[in-house]
């Protein structure tokens, strides 16, 4: 990379606010770096979109990131677009650090105890070639309980969006939750439990809460937002991009549907950012 090209900031997008659980881990790790965060909430959810459309989507976002900021990587901190549009978004932009997420498969076989492992996601990962093939690479004594998640991540993006606590939309969370947690479980540390989620979509690290009190205190959540992170750092190191060590992180958000209530996730889950959300008109590919 150029020495200017080191000042460029990260590109990070996701279909709205889960995002910002992989933003906040990027933030810890990468206390220097420049990041752009783009909620594409004017065509959420992706989980229940087709793959066409959520490619479309990538590949547009990722050309408004490049052209508007000049990115110096990108991290899609979606499930549902990396496992549809990530080998795309690298054939497309070949001289481009991009990152994604998938479920935390591999850290949950390490850490299981009772060989039960569930599996938290939206439709559209669970329904996706690339998860199909990562399950397939984990054939062995593991049992995975995959648990579709219809309206999750839009009842806890919209649940953000609440003025107060216990809104409508956060009720509506916490009973899908339960509704999720009763389908897959049963949730434990006994012979046959689950003792092991995996929150495969970045919506659901913010109803953490929630599914811990409904699981109870032993089964083990496991998450993508630090792994995603460390490797971030590991590729933008190994390229020579990584910002000099001085300054605090700056932070630019943008939002394709109401700015207010990406700014108000924002305020609630990470450091206030020091400039308010923005809207941005993003057209298709």
């Amino acid at each position: 990379m150029t020495a200017s090209s080191l000042f460029a900031p990260i590109g990070v997008f996701d279909s709205g606010v889960g995002g910002l659980s992989v933003l906040r881990a990027l933030q810890a790790e990468l206390p220097h770096e420049r990041f752009v965060y783009l909620a594409d909430t004017g065509h959420a959810p992706y989980g229940e979109r087709d793959e066409a459309f959520v490619v479309e989507r990538a590949l547009a976002i990722t050309d408004w990131l490049r052209r508007a900021h000049g990115i110096k990587a990108l991290v899609v901190a979606c499930n549902t677009a990396t496992a549809a549009a990530i080998a795309r978004l690298r054939r497309q932009h070949p001289g481009l650090i991009v990152v994604g997420v998938e479920p935390a498969l591999k850290p949950a076989v390490a850490v299981t105890r009772t060989g039960h492992v569930g599996v938290f996601a939206t439709r559209g990962t669970l329904a996706s070639g690339k998860f199909a093939r990562l399950l397939q690479s984990l054939q062995g004594p593991t049992r995975f309980v995959l648990q579709p998640c219809d309206g999750l991540a839009d009842a806890i993006e919209r649940a953000a969006a609440e003025p107060a606590p216990g809104g409508a939309w956060t009720i509506k969370m916490k009973a899908l939750c339960a509704s999720y947690v009763g389908a897959a479980g049963p949730f434990g540390t006994e012979t046959g439990q689950i003792d092991t989620l995996v929150l495969g979509c970045t919506h659901y690290v913010f109803a953490r809460d929630v599914l811990r009190a409904l699981v109870g205190p032993d089964v083990q959540l496991v998450e993508t937002g630090a792994p995603v992170a460390r490797h971030t750092r590991q590729l933008l190191q190994r390229a020579g991009g990584l910002a000099p060590g001085s300054g605090a992180t700056e932070l630019q958000l943008f939002s394709t549907g109401d700015p207010q209530a990406l700014q108000a996730a924002a305020a609630r889950w990470l450091a206030p950012p020091a400039r308010p959300a923005l809207a941005v008109d993003v057209p298709g590919a």
